[in-house]
């Protein structure tokens, strides 16, 4: 077995999938490590067409000898409850003024997307956390 590579650092980027490009923010946050930053975008861009257009976290991990590994992770919570109640952004205002409203069945399935990424490994409690997000977005949860 060849030993193992010595991790210089780890970084986290969130980037429209399928439409990376070495331009920033890619080429600022990987740049001073030295990666090939064309490289990332092809791994990446291949690795998320499927899903083009939405935002798709990636932590990737970089070793001394300035190769890197990277792992998907799934759309922001914020993302998808946007995209579920229909809107472009959040309240600036969010206790005072509500912009939209998802059901809880929305709010369900959005937690059962994000399960592997939050710090739950209960439905239910997952599913509190999208609403708290949902809630500090100006975004009301309602039954149905």
């Amino acid at each position: 077995m060849p030993p193992k590579k010595k991790i210089a650092t780890v970084v986290r980027i969130q980037l429209k999938a399928g439409v990376a490009t070495p331009a920033p923010p890619v080429g600022t946050v990987l740049g001073p490590h030295g990666v090939n930053i064309m490289d990332f975008c092809k791994a990446y861009n291949a690795s998320t067409e499927t899903q083009r257009g939405q935002v798709i976290p990636a932590e990737i991990t970089i070793y001394e000898d300035r190769s890197f590994t990277f792992v998907l992770k799934t759309s922001p919570a914020a993302v998808l409850i946007k995209t579920a109640a229909g809107l472009d952004k959040g309240s600036g205002e969010p206790h005072v003024k509500k912009v939209g409203k998802i059901t809880r069945t929305q709010a369900r399935d959005i937690a059962q997307a994000k399960m592997a990424d939050l710090n739950t490994h209960d439905l239910d409690a997952a599913e509190k956390i999208i609403a708290g997000t949902a809630r500090s977005m100006g975004v009301d949860v309602v039954e149905g």
